[in-house]
């Protein structure tokens, strides 16, 4: 990979940028194109004084390529490593406050960049038939929550809100489906760690859509949607209790279900290398912790697709 440079700093390993990044050079340099035609199309649609570039140039560059190229490289670094912006000011040399404002401004640009590739999950379904045409070749879908940190609220009552019982702290949570080929297909919006899984699924119409002939799999959280779909379709582990332990047979099971299901915590585990989706959540800005996630999602889909295309064209 050639090397590239920001504030000061340059890259000429590619280990070293998946590190930062978390995406191949190969990958990040599909991206660039794309992004950079978004940037100039938000600029231009802005009021402005002056032309389109003029003024001093930033530590980010201008509006050419490279520029957008190491506003690409900022946002990505931002996400992969999820510094505070007193350490990210250091990194970048800039102050904290500037770089807050160009993350908040350069995500919604890295949304619409993945959304031109192809590359997001669907926020939600609304049908079966608009299941079967978004996803005609899905046979097995792989459902699961995941639960993320974020800073304990003063108020009381925003706090109980959040607790979640399961990881006994405040939580925000996502409820995602998955295919067997560990594609994020369908990613909920976030929501308080205090619900439930499965009443977060049925509120957004995750578990209402799915064809009955396709085979769903989920975990003990997800109990009862069984009696809602054909036996032989609903895959769902045995759950032991205090008088009533499992047996052989029923271990057996579990083992066997466990061992499909492992491609949604592969899945969850590939979108969570962004430490923005991991860490606990420091952000104050509505929806944005939503709004990383979905490009976790999207990143880990998008890094799908080039590996498949590249082992079609190899």
């Amino acid at each position: 990979m050639p090397k590239i440079t920001i504030a000061g700093h340059t890259i000429y390993d590619e280990r070293q940028f998946k590190a930062m990044t978390g995406i191949t050079w190969h990958e990040f340099e599909e991206l660039v194109p794309v992004f950079h035609s978004f940037l100039i199309t938000e600029h231009k649609t802005r009021k402005r004084s002056r032309a389109l570039g003029g003024g001093r140039t930033g530590k980010l560059g201008g509006f050419s390529e490279e520029g957008s190229r190491r506003k690409l490289l900022f946002v990505l670094v931002w996400l992969k490593a999820y510094p505070t912006y007193d350490v990210f000011s250091f990194i970048v040399g800039m102050h904290r406050s500037r770089c807050q404002r160009w993350t908040t401004y350069l995500l919604p640009l890295l949304e619409a960049t993945l959304g031109r590739k192809i590359a997001l999950p669907e926020r939600q379904i609304k049908t079966v038939d608009e299941f079967l045409e978004k996803f005609p070749g899905v046979r097995d879908i792989f459902i699961d929550g995941t639960e993320r940190p974020v800073q304990k609220p003063v108020n009381k009552k925003r706090k109980k809100k959040l607790y979640s019982g399961k990881k006994k702290t405040t939580t925000r949570k996502h409820i995602i489906a998955v295919s067997e080929n560990e594609r994020i297909l369908i990613l909920g919006k976030s929501k308080t760690g205090r619900r439930h899984d499965k009443r977060i699924a049925e509120r957004q119409q995750i578990l209402q859509t799915i064809p009955l002939s396709v085979d769903a799999w989920a975990d003990t959280g997800f109990a009862g949607m069984q009696h809602s779909r054909p036996p032989d379709k609903t895959h769902l582990p045995h759950k032991a209790t205090k008088n009533r332990p499992l047996t052989n047979k029923q271990k057996q099971d579990n083992h066997v279900i466990g061992s499909f299901r492992v491609v949604v915590e592969h899945a969850i585990g590939h979108a969570k290398r962004y430490r923005a989706t991991a860490d606990i959540w420091r952000g104050r800005t509505p929806g944005q912790d939503d709004q990383v996630m979905l490009l976790a999602a999207g990143l880990w889909n998008f890094h799908l697709d080039c590996k498949q295309t590249m082992s079609y064209t190899g």
